[in-house]
């Protein structure tokens, strides 16, 4: 069992998110009999769309592929909001919140995964706003909150937003389950080089790996951490 991380809560704002920032560590947790829930917020379809809503067939599939990716990851509960892809702004924020509370209080996490704030992608930093609002440290709550890196979102950040990590998983044979659970996402999927190819993300594992002293992780920024002496 990983010490602090016995039971986590991932909260994404779209498939694919959870495999690309916390997928490795998310099977790392729950291999070790650790507990893995995750929400997903937004549909994840809509801005692939030409014209009109998103095809309900093409979303029950990607639904399909997401919870075959999550499987593989371990996954005890897997949860969908189902708000506005690419749009969440449009939505009232404490609506986000709300979503996100009603998660947490069924999971009752001791740390909660989610997009870091400085994100290019729109959703992104919604959630991470409506999860740091959830995740607000109350008695008798105060998980631990940390943010992941989303490959062809949190890379282009500004320079002043960038991630600075100060926590990094080792993931060992995990990175072969994380890659198996993102090809899970056949059309979320590209050609390297683009950031959401399957070669690019053995090279962010093992870039944050030569940084930690292994041959593989994943990096995050711990935002709040309580400790209890």
């Amino acid at each position: 069992m990983i010490e602090g991380l016995t039971n986590i809560a991932v909260i994404a704002a779209h498939p694919d998110d959870e495999v690309l920032g916390f997928g490795g560590t998310m099977h790392r947790i729950s291999s070790k009999g650790g507990a893995v829930s995750v929400l997903i917020l937004a549909t994840g379809l809509a801005a692939r769309q030409t014209s009109g809503a998103a095809d309900p067939s093409d979303l029950a599939q990607l639904r399909e592929h997401s919870e075959s990716a999550n499987t593989l990851l371990g996954v005890r509960d897997l949860q969908f909001a189902d708000f506005p892809d690419n749009r969440m702004d449009t939505v009232a924020l404490l609506d986000v919140v709300h979503r996100v509370e009603a998660f947490l209080d069924g999971v009752k996490p001791d740390a909660v995964f989610t997009h870091h704030a400085g994100d290019l992608n729109v959703d992104h930093q919604i959630t991470a706003k409506a999860v740091q609002t959830a995740c607000r440290s109350l008695p008798g709550f105060a998980p631990t909150l940390i943010h992941g890196e989303v490959l062809s979102s949190t890379e282009y950040a500004l320079p002043e937003d960038q991630i600075q990590p100060n926590m990094y998983v080792e993931l060992g044979s995990s990175l072969d389950v994380k890659i198996a659970a993102m090809a899970c996402y056949k059309e979320e999927l590209r050609d390297f080089p683009h950031p959401r190819s399957l070669d690019a993300i053995r090279a962010q594992a093992a870039l944050r790996g030569t940084q930690s002293g292994v041959s593989a992780a994943e990096a995050f920024r711990i935002v709040r951490k309580v400790i209890t002496l």
